[in-house]
């Protein structure tokens, strides 16, 4: 086998961050336009496409999430 390449001295904190943070901004920028915000058929607010709407529990035109019914929390244990 072959002796494999090693670098000569040890690479900056500066240097890795400066090469590590061009590719995030990159990155970032390219997602950044994939995500496309649409509004809700039901209420106009803006979602992510594809997704139940948080505000009024519809989705393509149907109640899947119940906003209005109440969760009664048991606050005492029975014995």
């Amino acid at each position: 086998m072959g002796k494999k390449p090693v670098p000569k001295k040890k690479t900056s904190v500066a240097r890795s961050a400066k090469r590590y943070g061009s590719f995030k901004t990159k990155t970032l920028q390219k997602l950044s336009g994939l995500v496309a915000l649409v509004p809700c058929t039901n209420c106009k607010t803006k979602i992510p496409s594809h997704t139940v709407c948080p505000d009024c529990g519809m989705y393509r035109g149907r109640q899947v999430l119940d906003k209005k019914k109440k969760i009664d929390k048991i606050t005492k244990v029975k014995a």
